[in-house]
């Protein structure tokens, strides 16, 4: 799953942002939940500089918390020996992030759907449901410790 282009200048208050046409960040974090924090708070600065709605970024916030969390928790198990590669691009159309820990991996197809009745009181689930119904496309790679989301500007 690759960025795709925009030549489209993002918007800030209604107005042309001519400074830049896309953000990109690109950064290995130590596995420890407070990392998570502050690329989210990067993250929404940036959404609001291209004038992203407060739904759109509040839903990228959600997805992305979730994805960064899992990678630290999950994947990595909080070893400080490992960290989460997480990159990101914007622009004023489309969202796009990658997230890949250094764990083992899982297969999406063993994770229990969190709305079935036998599986309400269980929390393993959830944060993947979540990130589903936040961005409009999620992709593991084979080996399941790596996530692609694309989130399209809503109209």
């Amino acid at each position: 799953m690759a960025f795709p282009s925009d030549d489209k200048k993002p918007m800030i208050n209604g107005q042309k942002n001519t400074q830049q046409e896309l953000w990109r960040f690109d950064k290995r974090i130590d596995s420890e939940p407070d990392n998570c924090a502050k690329i989210i708070e990067t993250l929404l600065v940036q959404l609001e500089s291209f004038g992203w709605s407060n739904r759109d970024s509040f839903g990228i916030h959600m997805a992305m918390e979730e994805a960064i969390l899992n990678a630290i928790r999950h994947g990595n198990q909080c070893d400080p020996e490992k960290q989460v590669h997480v990159k990101i691009e914007i622009c004023h159309e489309r969202f796009y992030s990658q997230v890949t820990d250094q764990g083992a991996g899982f297969r999406l197809c063993d994770v229990p759907d969190p709305t079935l009745e036998e599986n309400l009181d269980n929390t393993c689930g959830r944060g993947v449901m979540l990130i589903k119904n936040f961005v409009d496309q999620v992709q593991y790679n084979e080996a399941g410790n790596s996530v692609e989301l694309v989130k399209t500007r809503s109209k």
